[in-house]
């Protein structure tokens, strides 16, 4: 297995299914990867096996600057949650942070770089890849999607890391919600083209290409980014993307269902830029009803924690 399509296993929740009653839901629905937010050794030891790729973030700001400033606690996590796991559990990628702000950012870089030197005197550099997940507001000037650059508060951070990426032949991480650019812009963005149904093609007089959705379009920003980053070698990831189902402004099981099931259909095509396969990452399996913030958020899940569907999406065979 081990597939282009996964999906993001969030823990937010006081009701949830077992770590390995989740695994069998992953492979019962053919979903061939998965991403996890912190070395959860439960998730690891029910992965052992499954063929299942999976995502394994070091955790949040204070775990990546722990990494930071100290390489033999780099060389203790990885000892610890990959080559304790390591061939069993097919570890893809490390994130070393996700969605940090521009505060921690300057962490990230140094944290990559002790991992990937513990990785390399593992002898798992070449197997397993060290990366960052990105918000997409680290992007600026990203319509049309050619103009897309690193905001520039943080060039003096994406760039070196871009480079690195680019260095080790990792791809970027990018958390991609079409959903949070049409609450927050729905007079300018057509409901069709944040959810992947016809009606609407927009072109990109710069490049020439066309759009015919929101999500390739905020992905070709990104790609637009890293080339102007001086990396256009490097692929993105899409590490997560979703879509509520309930809890606010065009939260409902039509719009879910039908971005979500645009996102895995989009995977075997990748995007006019980029086209080919676009690893993907939906987000989330579960509702998850301890998740913090606005309504909406306890409301992204493909389940309900009673793992009946919240609505019927279908996976590709990988």
């Amino acid at each position: 297995m081990g597939g282009v399509h996964g999906v993001c296993y969030g823990m937010n929740g006081d009701n949830l299914p077992s770590q390995s009653e989740v695994v069998q839901l992953y492979k019962s629905n053919g979903i061939g990867a998965m991403r996890i937010y912190s070395p959860d050794q439960k998730a690891l030891d029910a992965l052992r096996g499954s063929g299942i790729a999976v995502i394994i973030d070091v955790g949040g700001s204070g775990a990546v600057a722990n990494l930071a400033n100290n390489p033999s606690a780099a060389a203790d996590w990885v000892r610890d949650n990959v080559q304790a796991y390591w061939p069993n559990v097919i570890i893809r990628y490390i994130a070393v942070g996700n969605e940090l702000g521009p505060g921690d950012m300057g962490t990230i870089l140094p944290a990559m770089q002790n991992v990937y030197d513990a990785l390399v005197s593992a002898g798992l550099s070449n197997s397993i890849k060290v990366s960052t997940a990105v918000r997409m507001d680290a992007i600026t000037e990203s319509f049309p999607p050619s103009h897309g650059v690193f905001r520039p508060d943080l060039q003096q951070f994406m760039v070196p890391i871009a480079q690195f990426l680019a260095n080790t032949m990792s791809p970027l991480l990018a958390n991609v919600y079409p959903y949070f650019a049409y609450r927050d812009n729905p007079r300018d963005i057509p409901l069709n083209y944040a959810t992947f149904q016809p009606g609407t093609t927009v072109r990109d007089n710069d490049s020439g290409l066309t759009y015919t959705n929101l999500f390739n379009a905020m992905v070709d920003a990104v790609y637009a980014a890293l080339e102007k980053a001086g990396a256009p070698g490097v692929r993105v990831v899409v590490s997560e993307s979703g879509w509520p189902s309930a809890g606010g402004f065009a939260a409902n099981v039509e719009n879910a269902r039908n971005h979500n099931q645009g996102v895995i259909d989009n995977v075997k095509n990748g995007t006019p830029k980029r086209p080919g396969q676009l690893e993907t990452y939906v987000f989330a399996m579960f509702n998850e009803n301890q998740k913090p913030g606005d309504e909406t958020e306890r409301h992204f899940g493909l389940f309900y924690p009673d793992k009946t569907p919240v609505y019927q999406i279908t996976f590709p065979p990988n």
